[in-house]
């Protein structure tokens, strides 16, 4: 076995080609940093018991530039990112698994400090990474490194959350600030220039759920605000239910330095992307209650009630400015920042 000088060494393509060079990066970066019983099989799958309920499943890939940023970098958000698509369904997260494409050249010193940072976000989410895999691609073809993470959770009995059960008259909540992981990205794109002092939001929200079911027997729906940010979001609840949704501005929690870099930029916060925050849609009598839990967590301890759900039939989702005047909320057209997760 030939040592791995993970300080100074780098990907090769050797390293892909299935041999005793793969079982090196396996043996000596992958397995010690994600170990758990599962993956230590090293078998090419894993095989586990559920518990009772529903099967959930969600896939999710990765490409986020740059790499590493405040608050997190690719191999906590391939981690955070499909735990979140699993919660907005209600479920518990049972298992992870990750593919990772990786470019020729690439420092393993990075590629260590990014799946120990995977390691780490897995294990505080109670979430083992179970299997996973690895290319390698020519240098120049793969831009440093792609991750791909899936999981399988359980929805427990009498949950039924989705995006076409919102009903007019119902309220619409978000669980704290809108943007900030959109702006901490813009923040590092050298082209832009732009500093700020904000973080990525970026966490695993499961938690919070749970206790949101708790106090919300009729909460309807959730939804994770990730490309497109909080108005497309809401575009797409308002679709799939057949309704339309009117929020108020001035109940949109948005840090003063997040505002002020979309308005030097000619950006709108609404559209900015966001990696720990959810939308979530509840019968208007249960909205206090849910409001008062969600607070009472850390993490939506800035939640807010910024709207509600209305009878539409063209789906619109409609803002009242601070000004008092009506503005129409309409799907994002382009891309305001590529590369955001």
């Amino acid at each position: 076995m030939a040592t791995l000088d993970i300080k100074k060494g780098r990907v090769e393509m050797i390293h892909g080609s299935g041999g005793r060079a793969s079982q090196d990066l396996l043996e000596q970066l992958f397995l010690p940093l994600l170990d758990n019983p599962w993956l230590n099989q090293r078998n090419d799958q894993a095989v586990f018991d559920l518990p009772p309920g529903r099967v959930v499943m969600a896939t999710d890939g990765h490409v986020v530039s740059p790499l590493f940023f405040p608050g997190g970098d690719i191999g906590s958000l391939a981690v955070h990112g499909t735990l979140n698509d699993l919660a907005m369904a209600g479920a518990r997260p049972c298992y992870l698994s990750a593919g990772f494409i990786l470019e020729e050249g690439f420092p393993l010193a990075d590629l260590h400090r990014l799946v120990a940072s995977m390691a780490e976000a897995a294990r505080k989410a109670g979430t083992p990474i179970v299997t996973g895999d690895t290319k390698v691609v020519e240098k120049g073809k793969g831009d440093g490194v792609f991750i791909t993470t899936s999981g399988v959770g359980v929805v427990p009995e009498g949950c039924r959350l989705s995006g076409d059960q919102a009903r007019p008259g119902d309220a619409i909540l978000v669980s704290g600030s809108i943007g900030d992981h959109g702006v901490t990205l813009l923040s590092l794109r050298e082209s832009l220039g732009f500093e700020t002092e904000i973080c990525s939001d970026s966490q695993a929200l499961h938690r919070l759920v749970e206790v949101m079911l708790e106090v919300s027997p009729g909460l309807r729906g959730l939804r994770d605000p990730t490309r497109g940010g909080l108005a497309t979001c809401l575009n797409e609840l308002a679709q799939q239910s057949g309704v339309g949704m009117q929020i108020d501005e001035r109940q949109l929690p948005v840090r003063e330095t997040v505002r002020a870099a979309c308005e030097f930029l000619g950006l709108d916060p609404l559209y900015s992307a966001n990696e720990g925050k959810l939308v979530a849609i509840c019968p208007a009598k249960e909205a206090p209650a849910l409001l008062q839990a969600m607070r009472g967590h850390p993490q939506g301890e800035e939640a807010a009630i910024i709207g509600q759900v209305t009878r539409d039939p063209q789906n619109l989702v409609q803002m009242q400015t601070r000004l008092g005047g009506q503005r129409i909320i309409d799907w994002l057209q382009g891309d305001q920042l590529p590369r955001i997760c």
